[in-house]
């Protein structure tokens, strides 16, 4: 693994922290927050427009810049760091990369290259909160998310020219603004049930779409209800859709890894800035040896996290498999540099005014979206038959 970065590579990352910088500040955050879309749709133009985010890993086949996966990681660092609230992670990391390896060439053909310039945004609809059982990263993708006869979630039936689904979801990432759904539902009845995926306008009839109260606001979610909808199947029927959404998993492993270091860092950033100002008894807060320590141990704790994140990032391209335990990693370092930012702010970093609580409830909202951590470790484990005796492996091989 070469640890430097290309010259492209760092212009994208300088590139784009500019363009945050100036576009997404605290103000520009929260009036973001409070829009029908939970984003800024002028900047998100932008990212798609000026830096082609939306297509940065997408095939220039396809109306995109034709960079791997390791790219669009490295670009939401960056945005992990301004916590940019965009249609990106459920557009560019969960629907298209779907799409890309399950679709039909006439589906590619036509959804991807609006992907790529913007123009469609799109998200994953998986039934109840098991989108990161989904994607393999907590647990087996053909478990029992995915039907096994059971009821409930999305339910798919054949009909006259074409499939029709009826049921809700109730966390779908940027469900409520999203141009296109790519939803999971269960099909075959109760003894045959198998996952597939639909692909469903947002605007479809029969398409109910409410934007919840998150913890995590720079992350709208909705509740999507399905009413006899009209769906078109993504791909062929036969295909292997536990495995595709296991490939999606680990690179929104690496990039969602990525990404909460980068707002680790920034996390960390503004505390030590913050503690240097700070006086208390004569003297700056930031000098006394305690503070110092509890820093200290946040750095090493978010520099070890950011080479897990950019060695799974490096790995998607070169065969995978690590990014459940960089995503883990990660989460964990972003979540003690928020509540030690909270800490050390004292009183204002309570106050709904001030951004500390803002990290911390990205860092709290990703765990319960993509972990816990305990278990995408634990699944890692499993996986590895880390824990297994000799004897045993032995005989599984």
């Amino acid at each position: 693994m070469d640890a430097s970065f290309t010259p492209e590579q760092d212009e994208i990352r300088r590139t784009l922290r500019e363009l945050l910088h100036s576009r997404c500040g605290p103000r520009e955050l929260r009036a973001a927050l409070d829009t029908p879309a939970g984003h800024d749709p002028a900047l998100w133009t932008e990212l798609a427009g000026r830096l082609g985010l939306p297509g940065l890993a997408l095939p220039e086949a396809y109306g995109g810049v034709g960079c791997s996966a390791t790219e669009l990681a490295l670009a939401c660092e960056e945005t992990g760091r301004a916590l940019a609230p965009s249609p990106l992670l459920a557009t560019a990391v969960l629907a298209a990369p779907l799409i890309g390896s399950l679709g039909t060439e006439a589906q590619r053909a036509d959804l991807l290259p609006r992907i790529a310039s913007g123009a469609l945004t799109a998200a994953l609809a998986v039934p109840g909160p098991a989108l990161a059982t989904a994607l393999a990263l907590t647990g087996p993708g053909d478990g029992d998310w995915a039907g096994g006869g059971r009821a409930g979630g999305v339910q798919a039936r054949r009909a006259a020219g074409g499939w029709r689904l009826y049921g809700q979801v109730d966390q779908v990432l940027d469900g409520h603004s999203a141009g296109l759904l790519v939803v999971a539902a269960h099909a075959g009845g109760f003894a045959r049930s198998r996952t597939l995926l639909f692909l469903v306008p947002g605007d479809a009839a029969g398409v109910v779409r409410v934007r919840q109260t998150a913890l995590d606001a720079t992350r709208p979610q909705a509740r999507v209800q399905l009413r006899d909808v009209e769906a078109e199947l993504l791909g062929e029927e036969g295909a292997d859709v536990p495995a595709a959404l296991s490939r999606t998993g680990d690179v929104a492993a690496a990039v969602l890894a990525c990404e909460a270091v980068g707002a680790a860092d920034r996390a960390l950033e503004r505390t030590v800035e913050y503690v240097k100002q700070r006086e208390q008894f004569g003297r700056a807060i930031g000098s006394f040896q305690a503070v110092k320590h509890r820093l200290a141990d946040v750095y090493v704790g978010v520099q070890a996290a950011r080479s897990a994140a950019y060695y799974a990032a490096w790995a998607v391209a070169h065969g995978g498999g690590v990014g459940g335990l960089a995503l883990a990693q990660a989460l964990e370092a972003s979540r003690t540099a928020a509540a030690e930012g909270i800490q050390l702010h004292g009183g204002i970093g309570f106050t709904w005014e001030h951004e500390a609580h803002l990290y911390f409830k990205r860092a709290a909202g990703d765990e319960l979206l993509f972990g816990p951590v305990h278990r995408l470790r634990a699944y890692a484990a499993d996986t590895a038959r880390l824990f297994e005796t000799s004897d045993a492996r032995e005989v599984a091989v």
